[in-house]
């Protein structure tokens, strides 16, 4: 064989060596290749990507965006907002209105009860006996006020400073504690019809000889309660009043030299006399005190009540009742004019 020939066979040789290379290493690589670019890039993700997303974006999300908000926003917090409300803002003043209202008369009825302020610590008017038990003019005006009505009397006990103040509030219905009537306590309430006429006295140490009329009080020193009509004439006097809450203190104090006087109830300080009769006071001038009657808050609430106040008293001083009060509490008869 030549030379050229020899050339030729190892050529092709080699030629189809490369072919035969090529094609094994395209059989080789093939297979690896298409489960990357077909299963795993196409159909798997494919259901992952478009069928399960699509199903947890649209339809559950939908359900709670609209069915549940819904449910929630319009049916519950209507309920709440517009019926219980509604129950509460006209039941409670049909109820009131059925108790009587702004009627104070009424009101009183249907309760069963008046209220009836007073100190309990001012004899002759309220005061307790040796028993203890809560006795005095006053305490039987307002057992009479309260049968007149036909219920009960509740009596509260307190400072002469809370009595007015609580008729005012409508803590309580009236006072009974000889309350005197003013022109300026009428401008703020209501009064019964007058049932008491009192005496004043003016009283100072019985080793003053400086004080005889209430003229004399300018520049002076006087115990009282406070806003009471015997510190606003003391206070009319010019003299400078220390105020107290009980008769008991203002004497203590006038004993004791801390206070130059007193002006005070006559009927008062007559029974403070007899029960001390050692006390070291005197008294050097009597002259009219403030007509009393019954104080009720200002204003139409209370109309019928003090209408109804005043025939009770009215039928009490016609039958005598209201004297033989004064009689056994103040010695004489204190509810004519004198």
């Amino acid at each position: 064989m030549n030379e050229k020939v020899k050339k030729w066979l190892i050529a092709a040789a080699c030629v189809i060596l490369a072919v035969a290379l090529v094609g094994g290493i395209i059989l080789l690589t093939r297979p690896a290749a298409k489960p990357a670019d077909g299963d795993g890039a196409t159909e798997a993700p494919a259901a992952e990507v478009t069928e399960t997303p699509a199903e947890e974006t649209t339809e559950v999300p939908a359900e709670d965006a609209t069915e549940a908000p819904a449910e929630e926003m319009t049916e519950a917090p209507s309920e709440e907002v517009t019926e219980a409300p509604a129950e509460e803002a006209t039941e409670a003043p049909a109820e009131e209105a059925a108790a009587g209202g702004d009627d104070r008369l009424a009101v009183i009825k249907e309760k069963g009860k008046i209220v009836i302020a007073m100190e309990g610590a001012w004899q002759p008017w309220t005061y307790h006996d040796e028993s203890g038990e809560l006795v005095g003019f006053d305490v039987e005006v307002g057992k009479l006020i309260a049968e007149g009505l036909g219920v009960e009397a509740e009596f509260v006990e307190t400072d002469w400073s809370s009595i007015l103040a609580g008729v005012d509030s409508g803590r309580f219905d009236i006072a009974c504690n000889g309350v005197g009537y003013t022109e300026k306590r009428q401008e703020a309430y209501d009064f019964s019809s007058v049932y008491v006429y009192t005496e004043m006295v003016l009283v100072v140490r019985d080793d003053n000889e400086d004080i005889k009329t209430i003229e004399d009080l300018k520049g002076k020193t006087t115990a009282n309660s406070p806003s009471s009509t015997y510190a606003m004439r003391a206070e009319a006097a010019g003299a400078e009043v220390k105020y107290v809450d009980t008769l008991g203190e203002t004497m203590s104090m006038l004993e004791d030299g801390r206070v130059d006087a007193t002006l005070n109830d006559k009927d008062s300080v007559d029974s403070y006399l007899k029960e001390h009769p050692e006390a070291k006071i005197k008294i050097v001038q009597t002259v009219a005190g403030e007509p009393v009657a019954i104080p009720l808050k200002k204003g139409a609430e209370t109309d019928t009540l003090e209408t109804e106040i005043n025939r009770i008293l009215d039928e009490a001083r016609a039958d005598g009742r209201l004297a033989e009060l004064s009689v056994k509490y103040f010695g004489t008869d204190l509810t004519k004019a004198q």
